[in-house]
């Protein structure tokens, strides 16, 4: 079988979690399948022919993804048996290879932007040609990969004209090889930590969707001893910059708190998350969240928000504690001001427990190992792919 994968990010430019599954899940199909094309935007790299998102110049960024996706469309292979696209970047490519080609196209929803509205900050008007590229490829596809169960419940509720037969579930999956414990402390020293007190640390971008000025509020109430370090690159809009910076600047004045705004090698996360007590994940979407699983890699409780499919990865009062958190009341402020003073008390809790947070963290790792190997996830990926070849050749 030849397959194409289409994706805007691959190894080494990964910014989000879509392109760490596609940089860990290219290695386990060439396993199975021998050669895997790779068709990636941005600058060329080694293993992917790469599409530079320069066309046309000067235009409003969606507009720029789809003149990308032609040409992505245009340079996969004659001899492909299927393609492989991931996120709605690509989405569009997929579909046109799709309909040139006449062979199967499979989709792996990583995010829906019927979910992310605040993305309009960022896109304007091409909020609504991401929004009809997602939904026009995924109408069309023969088959989807939601990477959670409440994924796929989000797939068939956003785009209902879907067949349900078609809507699988392959869940993200961690290196447990390359994320383990590790006992070094030249990076944690390096960002001034102090190894005899607690550290919470937040591994992320600053998004609406990654809930990050909760963390922030919450922090205030967080025990005197506790630290907090927060790995997250430059907010996406001015507007997520001016409430980050307030709430940021607010707490600086209360506690100390390092913000490290570089992205740091994965090797050198590995040791933050190693070494923190606990990893916070306080996101208000997430379809499944691969930085749960790596932080439970490396033997680290994890407190987070329980929504979307970050229930099918950490267990509550076994890998960590979940936080309710209800979408629909976000613009309620006593709810989101309850919602930040729990994530305060759920990190306190551990925080004041170091036993129970290093049991948790002990789980955490089994269960990355038993139940989110990329090999498993690779040889589901497959068998989507025979029964998308199926469906488009019925």
């Amino acid at each position: 079988m030849h397959v194409s994968i289409l994706t805007r990010e691959y190894p080494p430019d990964i910014y989000g979690g879509a392109g760490v599954h596609v940089g860990q899940l290219v290695p386990q199909l060439e396993k199975i399948l021998g050669h895997v094309d790779v068709q990636a935007m941005g600058e060329p790299r080694e293993g992917a022919t790469a599409h530079p998102e320069t066309y046309p110049e000067g235009a409003n960024q969606a507009l720029r993804t789809i003149g990308t996706d032609v040409a992505m469309a245009a340079a996969v292979p004659d001899n492909t048996d299927l393609v492989h696209s991931h996120t709605w970047y690509a989405n569009f490519a997929g579909l046109l290879s799709s309909l040139y080609l006449d062979i199967p196209h499979v989709v792996t929803t990583h995010s829906l932007e019927p979910h992310r509205p605040w993305k309009a900050e960022q896109l304007g008007g091409g909020y609504r040609v991401s929004s009809w590229a997602e939904k026009t490829a995924l109408e069309a596809a023969d088959a989807v990969i939601a990477v959670s169960s409440g994924m796929r419940k989000d797939v068939l509720d956003s785009y209902p004209d879907l067949d349900a037969e078609r809507v699988y579930v392959v869940r993200n999956g961690i290196d447990t090889e390359e994320f383990k414990p590790d006992l070094g402390t030249d990076v944690v020293e390096s960002l001034g930590v102090d190894l005899s007190k607690p550290l919470v640390v937040f591994v992320g971008r600053i998004t609406r969707q990654k809930g990050l000025v909760h963390l922030v509020r919450a922090a205030k109430d967080f025990d005197a001893d506790t630290q907090l370090l927060l790995l997250a690159g430059a907010p996406d809009t001015p507007e997520i910059a001016a409430e980050f910076d307030e709430a940021f600047g607010e707490l600086s004045k209360l506690r100390p708190v390092k913000w490290v705004q570089e992205m740091l090698p994965r090797q050198s996360v590995r040791q933050v998350m190693s070494h923190a007590t606990v990893f916070a994940c306080p996101s208000i979407y997430e379809p499944l969240g691969i930085v749960n699983l790596e932080a439970m890699a490396c033997e680290t409780a994890v407190v987070a928000s329980a929504v979307g499919g970050i229930p099918e990865v950490v267990v509550d009062g076994v890998t960590g504690t979940l936080v309710p958190y209800d979408p629909k009341l976000a613009s309620d402020v006593k709810y989101i001001a309850d919602f930040e003073a729990g994530f305060a008390e759920a990190i306190n809790d551990l925080t004041r427990n170091p036993e129970k947070a290093e049991r948790f963290g002990k789980a955490g790792r089994q269960r990355a190992i038993d139940e989110f190997s990329w090999a498993k996830i690779a040889q589901q990926t497959v068998e989507v792919y025979n029964k998308a070849i199926a469906w488009h050749n019925r």
